[in-house]
């Protein structure tokens, strides 16, 4: 595991930026894992920026998102289609990739999980997976829970992910979606590299967690420490509880 510490969150996704147009620029064909939330705003202001500028281009590029709210058309704004188009896709115009979302109005749910695990085998497999980490520990949608699922699966959000989620819609906890679809953590584990990004005071303890304690269903992320090429990129508030800091 590498971990790196940058001075604060617009530092980390400019860094991650970087590591995101060298990964596209040294393959002919890669396949990218993107993630939503608050975290990635930055760093996908930062990648359409470089694409305006001539900088990057990611038209050859795959890109498979991690999870998608349940029961939600993909014009809702609350939608994480929606939500990359317009952090993302939106702004690229011919330099978009082709993007892969799970379909969370699909009329059987299952079948949509088997389905999107079946283009991400057919395109080779996520060469790099971005993550996000819920203040619980969670990545994607894989919940604290007794055990966790392998593949991409049907979940049960946590009253806790609801309300870190009430910002896409309207502040209210209760109008976000009780289920989700999500990647599962063997999906994730499968990536060839994989980089999580973690900023702000409130993600400190479960950061520390992470990299320092047991593999533990309770907190998902930390089976990230069974990969073989996980770098962590902080900004110095999500790092103040690592020992040595």
């Amino acid at each position: 595991m590498q971990i790196r510490v940058f001075a604060d969150e617009r530092a980390v996704a400019d860094a991650l930026a970087v590591t995101v147009a060298t990964a596209v620029r040294d393959a002919p064909h890669p396949v990218l894992g993107l993630p939503t939330g608050r975290t990635p705003v930055l760093l996908y202001k930062e990648l359409v920026e470089r694409a305006r500028a001539g900088a990057l281009d990611l038209s050859h590029v795959t890109t498979f998102n991690l999870d998608e709210f349940l029961g939600l058309p993909a014009t809702h704004p609350g939608s994480y289609r929606h939500f990359m188009e317009h952090h993302l896709f939106g702004h690229l115009g011919s330099r978009r990739p082709r993007a892969h979302l799970l379909d969370g109005t699909a009329a059987d749910p299952d079948a949509e999980c088997e389905r999107y695990e079946a283009a991400i085998a057919e395109a080779g497999g996520i060469d790099l997976q971005i993550l996000g980490l819920g203040t619980n520990g969670h990545i994607g949608f894989n919940e604290p829970a007794p055990e966790l699922r392998a593949r991409t699966h049907r979940v049960l959000l946590r009253p806790e992910t609801r309300r870190s989620n009430a910002g896409l819609f309207g502040g209210d906890p209760e109008a976000v979606p009780r289920e989700a679809l999500s990647m599962g953590m063997a999906t994730i584990l499968h990536a060839r590299r994989i980089v999580l990004i973690a900023t702000g005071d409130s993600k400190a303890r479960c950061v520390r967690q992470m990299i320092e304690g047991p593999l533990i269903t309770t907190l998902p992320a930390s089976f990230l420490q069974l990969h073989s090429r996980l770098e962590v990129m902080l900004d110095e508030a999500a790092a103040r509880e690592l020992n040595g800091n």
